[in-house]
């Protein structure tokens, strides 16, 4: 882009922005909520006020068009149920009764009725609920909450686009409800569901709406000709309404493909693109089917995934090659904000060099405002912000802090009999037996036992220095002893120390290892009011200490019975960080493998027989396109064998996945070559534990029987059922007993009714198999 190469009132726009207020307000009101301690007034004006803020600041910042109905006291694909009347049977009853109460119940459940399932966004680590549908769905249309926030924001006297999931996506993302068929397939419903489309699109009009944005980030999945057949169809159909708003259908996480020349034929108005990463392919492909002549194209040129600074010449250029293929071309990032933390200048204690390659979502607003005054006004209205960013992105490319030359060497010098274990799993297998001595369905958790409040005031209370170091590590040794207590009284097999020491399953390790820098405010929403601090990768990394082994250590010296060493892997250590984009992510794996090994190492030195590598991140960091799977699965698989190949084969090597559709990585959980395996399998009745006896995978599994992220105390009679599900898939003597995930973000009364449940469950089904054999 040059000085004359310019647009015409090129607008500044973003797709959706972090829900969760500046301090959290939003996860407060709602915990509050459903504790009794607030009440629905009081939470929907604290919805409201937040709303009102964000719009105020974008606008404020020069965002020329807000979105609305982004925002959500719990995910925006259960906003999409509720908008188009998909709701499952079992939860009418309530979202009559109570429309937010109900909301909830889908949400997170009640003791007597299971939630949603739950799984990842894409290949993000937001978590949505899945919608359930059957041939006999009937939608209805619902559309107060788009309204009603279309309206709020327009008071304002703000321009205001209602962005919706688009229906294409909403039916690719649902599964059959659990009295259908599992082969039923959802997008069939098209037909019924786009008449609802059309009628919400008709009242938003009515209510002051010019835009809407339907967003179908599905689309860049590799999609069959069906697929691509239907999503023709419903933007003719949709496009073809007299009564609507102008249309613009966003994709975003990578190219279009094949869908491209569909959307840009079908008449709508404009089309909202990634040109980020991989999904720069866009441009190329746009030119090839002729642009979007006399439509509007949204460039999402700044990553809305990561937190470093964008490339504002190289941004620029790519707006101006834009400008010749579409009839009006405006600046966003590439995807909604959602997925990066709120303002990195409240990161008061990040190294000053690092701050200045920070971007969170107030600095990326000001870079897509940026470009899109240069691309209105020419390079020489945005000179001195242009030559700022070449300074900041040239300290980064120099700076020692990302280079540690014995990193590298290390690094190099991987040689593939290190990522190997030295017996095969049969004679692994055979060996720990021999160690371990469990029993048949030996029972376990996932690692992590309730943060109480005790906990997190202690922890609070030795970064303020109202207790020193030998003083907190007394309150967690006091933790870890009741933890281990409790799980020898209640009889399960394969104890945990419940990690009482850890914020977080990547944050703990990332603040012991060089090259991770961690966030004081840093949230990101993980799934409903759950939010995560991602730490930064910022350069090479290595291990200085051990970071476990005190902690594991303690545990196991308080029990015969095997306490695992619990580690988090390298693929998740780096898909819930924020990675580097400096280097190929291979090459950064390797590295956190490397630092890991030397953990796992220590941890068997230390006397651990059972130590688990956490990687419920696999599925989630999965290229969108099949082109992709083959190189990334080849380095995942290497970075975990790495981490846990030098253990002796008595050792038993566990890892943990979760939340995630399994079946397109089967293959490569084999790979893994790890000798037990625990999944999520509760709210999808065991599904998992199919797929894995289809594909004939050989080792031991412990398919989860109690959904931790519900509140809800599962009974003995329902684990007892699932585990016999379990047993229809997986052999006995390679099935174990576990919950589906980690324990931390529950209380301690559901955990110890709930495990006690599953040991009970446990020992019903090996009695009944030790006396029918």
């Amino acid at each position: 882009m040059t000085s004359t190469s310019t647009a015409a009132g090129s607008r500044a726009t973003v797709h959706g922005y972090p829900r969760q207020g500046p301090n959290r307000e939003l996860k407060k009101a709602v915990e509050g909520y459903w504790k009794g301690r607030v009440d629905a007034d009081a939470l929907k004006e604290t919805a409201a006020r937040l709303r009102r803020a964000t719009w105020q600041q974008l606008a404020g910042a020069g965002i020329h068009e807000v979105p609305t109905g982004d925002f959500s006291y719990y995910d925006h694909v259960l906003d999409t149920s509720v908008m188009v009347g998909a709701i499952p049977a079992r939860h009418r009853a309530a979202v009559d009764a109570d429309a937010l109460d109900g909301y909830f119940a889908m949400a997170r459940g009640t003791q007597d009725v299971a939630p949603l399932e739950m799984t990842k966004w894409f290949d993000t680590n937001y978590h949505y609920l899945v919608p359930e549908l059957g041939p006999d769905a009937a939608f209805a249309a619902n559309w107060g909450k788009q309204v009603a926030e279309l309206k709020e924001a327009l008071a304002l006297g703000l321009t205001a686009r209602p962005v919706l999931l688009g229906p294409i996506t909403y039916l690719l993302l649902a599964k059959p409800a659990p009295s259908v068929a599992s082969d039923f397939q959802p997008l069939t419903l098209l037909d019924r569901l786009l008449p609802v489309y059309a009628q919400v699109l008709r009242e938003l009009r009515a209510a002051g709406a010019q835009w809407v944005q339907l967003d179908e980030p599905a689309l860049v999945q590799d999609q069959p000709p069906a697929v691509l057949s239907a999503a023709g169809r419903a933007y003719r159909e949709l496009g073809g309404l007299t009564d609507r708003p102008k249309l613009l259908i966003a994709s975003y996480f990578d190219r279009l493909g094949d869908a491209l020349p569909v959307l840009a034929k079908a008449p709508v108005d404009g089309l909202a693109l990634d040109f980020t990463g991989p999904a720069h392919a866009n441009l190329r492909d746009l030119a090839a089917v002729g642009g979007l002549p006399g439509k509007r194209l949204v460039a999402g040129v700044v990553d809305g995934r990561n937190v470093w600074i964008n490339d504002l010449g190289k941004s620029a250029a790519t707006l101006a090659t834009l400008l010749g293929l579409a009839g009006e071309v405006d600046v966003a990032p590439s995807c909604s904000l959602l997925h990066v933390p709120l303002d990195a200048a409240a990161e008061r204690d990040v190294d000053t060099q690092v701050a200045r390659w920070l971007a969170f979502a107030r600095q990326k607003t000001a870079e897509v405002v940026t470009l899109a005054r240069g691309l209105t006004e020419g390079t020489d209205a945005i000179a001195a912000q242009l030559a700022a960013n070449r300074a900041d992105l040239l300290s980064r490319a120099t700076s020692a802090l990302t280079r540690d030359p014995a990193v590298r060497a290390r690094s190099a010098a991987v040689t593939a009999a290190d990522t190997r274990r030295s017996l095969p799993y049969a004679q692994r297998a055979a060996a720990q037996r021999a160690r371990l001595r469990l029993p048949l369905l030996p029972t376990t958790t996932i690692g992590s036992f309730p943060q109480t409040v005790e906990l997190r005031t202690a922890r609070a209370d030795l970064r303020a220095g109202r207790i020193d170091t030998q003083g907190y590590e007394e309150r967690i040794e006091a933790e870890i002893r009741e933890v281990v207590s409790f799980q020898e009284k209640t009889g399960i097999d394969v104890l945990v120390h419940g990690e009482p020491e850890r914020n977080d399953m990547v944050q703990y390790f990332a603040e012991q290892l060089s090259g991770y820098l961690a966030t004081q405010h840093g949230w990101v929403q993980s799934y409903g009011t759950r939010y995560v601090r991602p730490p930064i990768l910022a350069g090479d990394v290595s291990r200085p200490d051990p970071m476990t082994v005190r902690w594991t250590r303690y545990a196991q010296s308080l029990t015969d019975r095997p306490v695992k060493g619990m580690l988090t892997g390298p693929v998740t250590m780096l898909a819930w960080s924020f990675v580097r984009d400096d280097q190929p992510l291979a090459q950064t794996a390797r590295q956190v493998a490397l630092a890991l090994r030397d953990e796992v190492n220590d941890l068997e030195a230390a006397g651990s027989s059972v130590i688990q590598v956490d990687e419920p991140a696999l599925r989630e960091t999965l290229p969108l396109r099949g082109d992709g799977h083959e190189a990334y699965l080849a380095w995942a698989t290497e970075a975990f064998r790495l981490t846990t190949g030098g253990v002796r084969p008595d050792t038993q090597i566990h890892t943990h996945m979760c939340y995630a559709e399994f079946g397109d990585i089967l293959r490569a959980i084999d790979d893994l070559d790890a000798d037990v395996i625990s999944l999520e399998a509760a709210r999808s009745h065991m599904q998992v534990a199919g797929e894995l006896a289809t594909v004939g995978y050989p080792r031991e599994v412990g398919p989860g029987v109690y959904d931790i992220h519900s509140p809800r105390v599962p009974s003995a009679e329902e684990a007892t059922a699932l585990l016999r599900k379990g047993l229809e898939a997986i052999p006995a003597e390679r099935l174990w007993v576990n919950p589906d995930c980690g324990l931390k973000t529950r209380g301690w009364p559901e955990v110890r009714t709930s495990l006690e449940h599953l040991v009970a469950a446990a020992r019903e089904i090996r009695a009944g198999l030790t006396m029918s054999s």
